[in-house]
């Protein structure tokens, strides 16, 4: 079985696009907290998505920033409001990818070359609405990415098996009517092993399972890392 650092090696061995437009490359990030240490979530409905994106929205034009990222192996409380989440006696509560926090209609380009694996709408309340999976081999290493709460205009221009050069456009960011019910924003996780899923995988893991499941599921950060102006 491969090692996960062999994955984020081969991504920053090889030659990859900017995943979101340059514009907003050229300023730094805003790292936002979704997990339970962060006093300033206290009182805001963090599943309505209307409340979350007045509060992403506000937050970033406080701290004078046009994009956020973050989320990586978060425990995000936040998730127990809600059944689609439950799993057994516990709540999927470990994000397993990043959240790439911009506006609906954000071009994203393809960030290392790949052939789509699947395209799926995952049309249910709180779910990824819809969700490209790219499969890619790069140095003998095969892994795959996902792309979730996309505009739905996204995914009827490709198909399982095209093939995608680095740089390509991919999809844009879906709004709350299409995405899942989400603020709009990009889920954006690798993933090892699908386990048998087709046309999805979850973005979450239950706290015990939290070893298992962010081994699999390596940070995709390393996807436009060499991208980011530092803050």
């Amino acid at each position: 079985m491969q090692e996960i650092p062999d994955i984020t090696q081969a991504i920053q061995d090889t030659d990859t696009f900017p995943l979101i437009p340059e514009v907003y490359l050229a300023s730094a990030p805003l790292r936002f907290d979704f997990s339970r240490n962060n006093p300033d979530l206290e009182g805001i409905d963090m599943m309505s998505a209307t409340s979350l994106d007045t509060y992403v929205r506000e937050t970033l034009r406080k701290a004078g920033r046009s994009w956020g990222l973050g989320g990586y192996g978060e425990d995000r409380f936040f998730y127990q409001s809600s059944e689609l989440f439950k799993k057994g006696n516990e709540y999927r509560t470990i994000h397993l990818g990043i959240d790439i926090w911009l506006p609906p209609g954000t071009e994203l380009r393809v960030p290392v070359a790949a052939t789509v694996r699947n395209v799926q709408d995952n049309a249910h309340f709180l779910d990824y609405g819809p969700t490209v999976i790219l499969e890619h081999h790069i140095g003998g290493i095969d892994f795959f990415t996902l792309y979730g709460h996309l505009g739905r205009e996204s995914i009827r221009h490709l198909s399982v098996g095209q093939e995608l050069k680095a740089g390509e456009q991919l999809a844009v960011i879906g709004d709350i009517t299409e995405n899942g019910s989400w603020a709009p924003h990009l889920h954006v996780q690798i993933i090892r092993d699908m386990l048998g899923n087709v046309g999805d995988f979850p973005g979450t893991a239950a706290p015990s399972e939290k070893g298992l499941y962010l081994q699999n599921s390596p940070d995709p950060e390393v996807l436009i890392s060499r991208f980011i102006v530092p803050a």
